[in-house]
This record gives C-alpha cells, structure tokens and sequence, in this order.
C-alpha cells in the first residue's frame, strides 16, 4: 500500500492511505521486487550477526588486558554464538529453498546469481530475528505456555459457541487474519472446522509454508532464537540455547480437514458479505492504519449470526513510522466503534495478561494485558428506511426468499443451515 501526503482543505497535513494504481506490468515488478528482498534478508542473516560478534569481540579486545584476563569465557562464547548463526543458517537456507515456488500462480524467476548475498537493512533482519522467534512461540514445546494463554482462550470459546454435539462443524467456517506461522488456525482445522489462515508477511508465509509443508518428523530441527540478545542475559549459556521443533507432526491433521493458509492484506482479500461463521484475531488489530477498517470488514464478511473473536493489547505498528497512516485509538473507543457497526458484544475480558515470543529466561520480560472479547453480528437484517418502502411493495415470502443471505448457526438460530 503506498503512502501519499498533501494539505488538506484548512492548512492541516494528512496522510491519505489509498492504493496507487499500476500498470499490471508495473505491479508485478514491484510484487517480484519485494519477494526478493524478504529472499535475500534470508540469506544475508549470517552476515548480520556474524558482524554483530565481530564488534562485540572487537569491543572486548579492546578492554585492558587484566580485564580480559577476568573474563575467559567471553571469546569462547562469541565463538557459539557465530556457530549458532551458522546452524541457524542452515534452517533459514531450506526455508528459501522450499519458497521460491510456492506460489501455484505466480512465478518469481531466479536472479541471475542465487549464491550472490545482497545486504538487507536494520528494518528487514529485525523482521527475521522475530520470525525466527515465532518458531518458538508455535511450533515448539517451550512455547506451549504461552499458546496456552493466547490461543486456547479463542479455541475454547469457538468450541462453546459452535459446539460438536450441536453443530456439523465441518461446516462451520474461520477465518484467522494475521496468522503468522498458523499454529491457531491448525489446532482450529484439527478440531473439524474450516479454518482459514490469512497473512500478509512474506517472511511469515515463508516460514508458514516450511513449517507446514515441509516438517514432518517430531523435534527434528533446532533454532536458536535467543542469539541475537546481548543484553539481560543471566547466564551466558541463555543466548545460545536452543528450541526444537515442531512439537508435533503439522501433517498429521485427519485426511477430512479443511485447512488453508492464503496470502495477501485482510482488507483486500476478504470483500465476500456474509461468508464467515467466525473472525478470530489475536494480537491482530493493531497491526492496522486505520483499525475501524479492519473493524468494518469483519462485520461485512461475517455471517448475520456470526462471532467475532479477539484477544490482544494495541502496540500500533504503524505509529513511529513516518510517513505511514496510523490512528491511536484507545480500546474503549474501538469499543465504542464496534457497538455503532451493530454488534452485540457478548463476553468482555479487559485483562488478560500474557506474552509475546517471549524469552522466559531473559532479565527483561514484558506482559501484555490484553482485552478478549466475543462480538456477535446480529442473525436479524438491518433495511435502510428505502429498503424497507421497497420491501412493503413486494410479497412477504418472496422478500424472505430474495433477501435473506445464509445465517451462521447460533444456540438461538438452532434450524439455521450454516453451509456457505
């Protein structure tokens, strides 16, 4: 999405958030062009960090010698560090290898040189280094406990709303936008609903596609993805301890389930009225520049019946960078906002505390309280007073025939058909 600024009618800046349009021609070099970029920050991590030791050695040597003499774990250690990138590396390597392809429709070429390393910014490798935390998060055993407070909430109440012994939940359909390496769509899929995950990073969908494709032995594959923090380290032996993973078989789901994972920007992909049963976000809404749009897409492609799900803090992602649309707006007026769209907020939770690939030996740990709530689009239509002149000129059945879109199955539309 491109950013354009200009004055508006009294004097007053403002940032208008609008897609330039391209030739097709022109959007696919761009789109080829950003593939490559996320590519090569993948194959420059090596580089990266082995220059971070490089200067952190660097500033060792430089101290007095009787001092060095104090200290003599501290090259050693370095020296794990480096062979750590280079495992890491390694993982990061097959990641690119499985993603060049993994697109059925669209095909990026190959640059003229694949071995060549091209640098990447501060930016692009601080997108990595937490992608490669994610693996942690999701897919390892050290990460269960976190899972346990994000997600687990969300699959709890999805199996209290639509439950097995009331629903065929084969046919019940969710959607997780923003859902990173996929772990909450999969346990979601496994359970026997349509899940759907949605996201936009390419370092994400490459990772995603990995994990989810590629893994299929238990604990088979290692990361460390605590390397890259040189401060609040109580011991050494913290940074460079490892992760396996996956902590279970990502091909095991049963043969019946449906599970997808489809990229690209929620608001530009999902523009169907009426198609979802449930919208489940976690730690999603503040990654918007303007989170009352993703609060009117949800409401649009949800079912009349439908739930909203989400569990999260608001860390704007947007609100340092410059140049970038990015409205700050407290919960309570997200709050306001989704009650004037029309949902019946159902459960409200406003603290929730948990993490985020959070580093459990680290000297500096952080704890989100996060707000979880249940938002329900209500089953019963809403007609504009024309609507309703209109209505008054037609039959009654015919109208109901005409007008009424399919209604997500609820414990108060207990006949409804849910198929989409």
């Amino acid at each position: 999405m491109a950013e354009t600024t200009g004055e508006g009618a009294q004097g007053g800046s403002f940032f208008n958030k609008e897609r330039i349009k391209y030739s097709p021609e022109e959007e696919a070099r761009l789109e080829r062009q950003h593939f490559w970029r996320i590519i090569d920050a993948f194959r420059f991590y090596r580089v990266h960090v082995q220059e971070q030791v490089k200067r952190a050695e660097r500033q060792f040597l430089s101290l007095p010698q009787r001092h060095q003499n104090l200290l003599p774990n501290v090259v050693s250690n370095l020296a794990r560090i480096s062979q750590c990138a280079d495992h890491n590396q390694d993982i990061l390597q097959a990641i690119v290898h499985n993603s060049l392809h993994m697109f059925e429709n669209i095909e990026y070429g190959e640059r003229e040189d694949p071995r060549k390393v091209r640098p990447s910014t501060t930016f692009d490798m601080d997108k990595l280094k937490s992608t490669i935390k994610q693996f942690a998060r999701d897919w390892s055993e050290t990460g269960r406990a976190e899972r346990d407070t994000c997600y687990k909430p969300i699959i709890q109440e999805i199996q209290r709303l639509f439950p097995s012994d009331q629903y065929d939940v084969s046919k019940v359909s969710v959607l997780i936008p923003g859902a990173g390496l996929g772990r909450l769509a999969w346990e979601i899929a496994r359970l026997g609903y349509i899940c759907q995950g949605n996201e936009w990073s390419f370092f994400m969908l490459f990772s995603s596609n990995f994990v989810l494709n590629r893994c299929e032995k238990v604990n088979s594959l290692t990361l460390y993805p605590w390397i890259h923090q040189f401060s609040n380290n109580k011991k050494s032996s913290d940074q460079t301890r490892p992760i396996i993973f996956p902590d279970i078989n990502p091909q095991s789901l049963p043969l019946d389930a449906d599970f997808s994972m489809v990229a690209g920007d929620f608001v530009e992909v999902y523009r169907d009225s009426d198609s979802w049963d449930c919208v489940a976000t976690c730690f999603f809404i503040d990654t918007a520049h303007n989170v009352i749009e993703y609060v009117e897409t949800i409401w649009k492609i949800l079912k009349p019946g439908g739930v909203w799900i989400n569990l999260g803090p608001l860390l704007y992602h947007f609100e340092n960078m410059a140049n970038e649309l990015s409205v700050e707006l407290s919960y309570e007026d997200i709050r306001t906002a989704i009650v004037n769209f029309g949902f019946h907020i159902e459960v409200e939770k406003p603290s929730v505390q948990t993490t985020y690939t959070e580093n459990d030996r680290s000297m500096l740990r952080y704890i989100y309280d996060c707000v979880f709530f249940v938002a329900r689009k209500p089953a019963e239509l809403y007609f504009t007073e024309e609507e309703e002149e209109e209505d008054e000129e037609e039959d009654d059945e015919d109208d109901q025939q005409q007008s009424s879109p399919p209604a997500a199955k609820s414990p108060r539309r207990e006949g409804t058909d849910t198929l989409t």
